[in-house]
């Protein structure tokens, strides 16, 4: 049996989810990709390490363990666009600008696709949903942050280089607005980081699916610029970066759940 992703139950309302940080591959999929998309250069690199503080503080854990490439846990099942500019999508077969990933007649047929949505997509948001109804109903709210990152320069996909910090909420459909202007206030503490809320990355798929203010699930997608943490070329984790970044996740992290304590705790 195909084990699709890595969860760790926490102690806290919140709920880190992790669609892309994985790199393993199918039969399939692997045989047909071009030398080139064999390097999984899309991949959300080290998010898990990344995010391992907020793991310790008692953060519920999600992580995807299959590449994008595979399939993308962050679009929905019918594949329908969630933005109306250059994207990608479900089975994707394009690299972030626009390169094919797969060799000539070696994209997966059919089948092999709704193998991968059965046995890799549905377990994902499954579990997802699962354990927001578990933290849902003992905390009475659930708070569920998507993470990403993304190289800072794409030229297909968004003009110019990309904020550090991109919060995503929906245009404000899947969380509370008082919690997204928290989160940005905490931001200003850090200076050094651009930030931006609703721009080129409003939230995908489980942001806007799995987001419900008005059932006390409130999601935020963070897509982050990979120079925050690593090096775009080489892939290598830089720790003294991502140490600094970390202190900021942590900072985020302990705003939105002081927001929730405040907010929940009067009803």
């Amino acid at each position: 049996m195909i084990k699709a992703f890595d969860f760790q139950q926490g102690t806290l309302p919140l709920l880190v989810s992790m669609p892309h940080p994985g790199t393993l591959l199918t039969p399939a999929i692997a045989s047909g990709l071009t030398p080139r998309a064999q390097r999984l250069e899309d991949t959300d690199w080290h998010i898990p390490e990344l995010y391992q503080p907020i793991a310790e503080m008692g953060a519920s854990t999600l992580c995807a363990r299959y590449s994008r490439y595979v399939v993308d846990i962050n679009r929905p099942p019918d594949d329908k666009p969630l933005y109306s500019t250059a994207t990608t999508g479900l089975f994707t077969d394009i690299f972030f600008d626009g390169e094919p990933i797969f060799e000539q007649g070696r994209a997966p047929d059919a089948a092999t696709k709704a193998d991968i949505l059965n046995t890799l997509w549905q377990p994902y948001h499954q579990q997802l949903a699962d354990e927001l109804m578990r933290l849902q109903d003992k905390f009475g709210y659930a708070l569920l942050l998507d993470a990403h990152s993304i190289k800072s320069v794409v030229p297909r996909l968004f003009e110019g280089r990309l904020p550090d910090l991109n919060f995503g909420t929906a245009e404000g459909a899947s969380c509370s607005p008082q919690l997204s202007q928290s989160l940005l206030a905490c931001c200003e503490d850090f200076p050094q980081y651009s930030r931006v809320l609703n721009g080129r990355f409003k939230g995908g798929y489980i942001t806007r699916h799995h987001g419900n203010p008005e059932q006390h699930i409130h999601a935020v997608q963070l897509e982050m610029a990979q120079c925050c943490y690593m090096d775009e070329e080489s892939f290598e984790y830089l720790p003294e970066k991502a140490g600094q970044m970390q202190q900021l996740l942590e900072r985020l992290v302990a705003t939105a759940l002081r927001w929730g304590k405040e907010r929940y705790d009067k009803r």
